[in-house]
């Protein structure tokens, strides 16, 4: 599968974004898709993620700013971000493993550079 994170750019803080998340193939309904983040000298870090059933996880500190959702017909997944902060600042990245499959598929990421 192949998964491409678009919907970056440059923003004030307060302000939204909503990134999306593309991916190849047809069982796309079947994946969970996670969203992960990573800032300048920083690892990378899951803070987000949406089942095929719809559930949602989102890290603690991060929770009430984020919203994941999905459009199965548009093999598409979402992560709204709200409130933004300078310290979002970072290059966010989605990712999966399907089904049956064991290795973890990592989508291009797309930068958010948030300004105070």
């Amino acid at each position: 599968v192949q998964l491409q994170a678009s919907g970056g750019g440059s923003v004030q803080a307060g302000g939204s974004l909503t990134l999306s998340c593309s991916a190849s193939g047809n069982t796309f309904s079947s994946y969970t898709i996670d969203w992960y983040r990573q800032a300048p000298g920083k690892q990378r870090e899951l803070i987000a993620a949406i089942g095929s059933d719809g559930s949602t996880y989102y890290v603690v500190r991060l929770e009430g700013r984020l919203l994941v959702s999905r459009d199965n017909a548009q093999n598409t997944a979402y992560l709204q971000i709200n409130s933004l902060k300078p310290e979002d600042t970072a290059t966010y990245y989605c990712a999966t493993m399907p089904p049956g499959e064991s290795n973890y598929c990592w989508g291009q990421g797309t930068q958010v550079t948030v300004s105070s």
